[in-house]
């Protein structure tokens, strides 16, 4: 008599894991849809969404209207860094910039809405309203990126290859991880927004240039106390072939991965802490 084998029972973690990342496609699938259904909005979004990352290029160009250099660099070494910061910006913010209605949530007690669902906190709230016409600024930032660095006359290695790739990845990863720090002030202070606006786009504006155009404490404080130097400034050095005016060495260039990850890691700690504080609005 031929024994029938029952089918091993899948692990609960496993059919939960499932259910979560149904839940999360589900919720993007809803945004897409929802965005999308008045195409002509839509596309009038998309274009105007360029504008914010055209402004940034375009006041570079103006600069390099009425100089030669900037900081000691050239129009198309300062463009390599432009680019990095552009598109790392505007895809953070793509994907990642959502997370600054939080004060919102947390003053309207709608956040407490967001904790009792069966889903992670933090994902749910980068899906809740995904600015899907965001995706034209990432876009024409890595345009920039691609005309930047195909034109600077780069001396391509391996390495160069590698890190070009990596470095706007990391920078994506580091910008990301200040929008979640920032944001979880919020738990504390809910009039914060200011305050976080001022890192978020001071840092995309302070990376947009290479430091060397700051000076003192100022550049101290953002370069390397918060660690926008690793964004494209010392990405850009080592892409580029080129000493540090400020006199770090060659292979700072190449740490800015391991600065996103301890950046990441900040921001995980940083939510953690900021959930287990945050005690509703009592409404």
């Amino acid at each position: 008599m031929a024994e029938t084998l029952a089918e091993p029972a899948r692990p609960a973690e496993a059919d939960r894991a499932s259910g979560g990342l149904a839940a999360y496609r589900a919720l993007l699938r809803a945004q897409a849809r929802s965005q999308t259904a008045y195409r002509t909005s839509f596309v009038v979004d998309l274009v105007g969404n360029v504008g914010a990352t055209v402004f940034d290029v375009v006041t570079v160009l103006v600069l390099f209207g009425v100089t030669t250099e900037l900081g000691g660099f050239t129009l198309r070494e300062a463009l390599v860094i432009v680019g990095i910061s552009s598109f790392a910006f505007a895809t953070a913010d793509l994907l990642v910039g959502n997370i600054e209605r939080l004060p919102r949530y947390v003053r309207t007690g709608l956040f407490d809405a967001v904790l009792v669902r069966p889903l992670g906190a933090l994902p749910q709230l980068l899906l809740m309203d995904l600015p899907l016409r965001k995706v034209s600024r990432a876009l024409f930032g890595l345009a920039v990126l691609v005309v930047a660095v195909t034109s600077a006359g780069i001396d391509w290695t391996p390495g160069r290859l590698a890190l070009v790739v990596v470095a706007p990845v990391a920078a994506v990863v580091f910008f990301g991880a200040v929008f979640v720090t920032t944001a979880t002030v919020s738990f504390y202070w809910i009039d914060s927004g200011e305050l976080a606006n001022s890192v978020t786009y001071g840092g995309r504006d302070f990376t947009s240039y290479p430091i060397t155009v700051y000076d003192g404490w100022f550049r101290a404080l953002f370069a390397y106390g918060m660690g926008f130097a690793f964004v494209s400034y010392h990405p850009a050095l080592a892409l580029l072939g080129r000493a540090d005016p400020l006199g770090l060495p060659a292979w700072v260039g190449w740490t800015a991965p391991g600065v996103a990850l301890v950046a990441a890691a900040v921001a995980a700690v940083a939510w953690r802490v900021g959930i287990r504080h945050y005690r509703s609005t009592g409404s």
